[in-house]
């Protein structure tokens, strides 16, 4: 069997996971399951997959689980803090790691996941925006493997030839990612500065946390998949584009030089690329249903307007500027939006903190990840003055 660690298990793409494994039984032994501070989720995930170790970021929320598992007799080793991550990424008997866990914060466990020779199954794309020569370098020393779960990186990876880090070599023209649109699609743009957290949260298709669904809504998260493409696929950012596809059927095409295109379509189920990259090269069980093009009827598609998401433009400029501008964009982001959840700033806001900060960054770019840190640590102080300024 195949040793597991879920990095953020309590998450919607930890539970959709563990959804997948329970509905492949044999393939998969549960070592670690980890997750921020909800630890009754945790406590029933331990009850039923009967992890070696959980491990809760939060000290307070861990003595919890600590006390529930003890009074169940769970065979089960609590443990707290970032150290305490990272170790449940390399553990011995840990084979893939499913690094899940939202915004920066899931750097440090992915990259020891990396440079432990894991499978490493990526749905944190914080963790290559910030470091993604870093990553690269730790999987080429350790002869780890990555596999994206992204909807639309996973489609990219599959439309792909094997010689996946060799575009010019397979004829790729160009990466093409589909975006929904988000909530706000066709909502008038002088309507966009007053709609709530919950409005932003509402996404159309998919079912996902709420920072990841604020970042849908502004397309900051294609923004930051554009960075990520470039690192996972070997290319410049003028070579991966973005169209606005609201059925999110065909989640990413790939153009190649003989006129072809290949693109990779699914019903929007984060489960179908969990289940192709836990099974790769293999296909295994999903629970996704079924696609059926002749119900759905028409597949649509248009350009993303420069005015609706400003967001994407700052993240195509910081992919371009390359160096430490796609930190400083990821940093001013998660801030940026945890005020907007808050109800500290308004929702047209979060644009105006991020180009505020990357204005500010002149460089020098980050030579290792401590410099990286540094450079993260200060634009949020950046970030946090510009949110106070704009106040509601």
């Amino acid at each position: 069997m195949i040793g597991l660690a879920i990095l953020g298990a309590t998450g919607s793409v930890g539970v959709s996971t563990l959804d997948v494994v329970a509905r492949n039984p044999g393939r998969f032994a549960v070592r670690a399951l980890t997750g921020c501070r909800n630890w009754r989720v945790l406590l029933e995930q331990c009850r039923r997959f009967s992890p070696s170790v959980a491990v809760l970021a939060d000290d307070d929320a861990a003595a919890e689980l600590a006390a529930a598992v003890a009074a169940e007799g769970l065979a089960v080793e609590v443990r707290s803090g970032a150290a305490a991550l990272e170790d449940a990424a390399r553990r011995e008997d840990v084979d893939a790691v499913m690094a899940a866990i939202v915004g920066a914060a899931g750097l440090l466990p992915t990259l020891a996941a990396a440079r432990a020779g894991k499978r490493v199954l990526l749905a944190n794309k914080e963790a290559v925006v910030m470091a993604g020569r870093l990553l690269n370098e730790a999987l080429a020393a350790s002869g780890g493997t990555l596999v994206p779960i992204d909807s639309e990186h996973n489609a990219l990876f599959q439309c792909l030839p094997d010689g996946r880090n060799d575009p010019d070599g397979a004829g790729v023209v160009s990466l093409l990612l589909t975006a929904s649109g988000g909530p706000f699609l066709d909502t008038p743009l002088e309507a966009l500065a007053g709609v709530t957290p919950d409005a932003a949260c509402r996404h159309p298709n998919w079912e996902m946390g709420r920072k990841i669904s604020v970042d849908s809504a502004t397309m900051m998260n294609k923004g930051l998949e554009i960075i990520e493409a470039c690192w996972l696929f070997g290319v410049g950012p003028e070579r991966v584009r973005v169209v606005i596809h609201p059925e999110s059927i065909v989640h990413s095409l790939v153009e190649y030089r003989d006129g072809s295109v290949l693109a990779q379509l699914g019903n929007p189920d984060m489960r179908t690329p969990i289940a192709h990259a836990l099974g790769w090269p293999e296909r295994m069980l999903s629970g996704a249903t079924p696609l059926d093009l002749v119900a759905l009827g028409q597949l649509s598609f248009r350009p993303a307007e420069p005015e609706r998401f400003p967001c994407l433009g700052l993240a195509i400029a910081a992919a371009q500027a390359g160096g430490g501008a796609p930190v400083v964009l990821n940093a001013a982001n998660e801030a940026a939006v945890a005020a907007f959840l808050a109800g500290t700033i308004g929702f047209t806001s979060i644009s105006s903190v991020i180009d505020s900060v990357l204005a500010q960054y002149a460089g020098p770019d980050p030579a290792d990840l401590e410099a990286i840190l540094a450079l993260d640590a200060e634009s949020r102080l950046s970030a946090e003055e510009k949110i106070r300024d704009l106040a509601l």
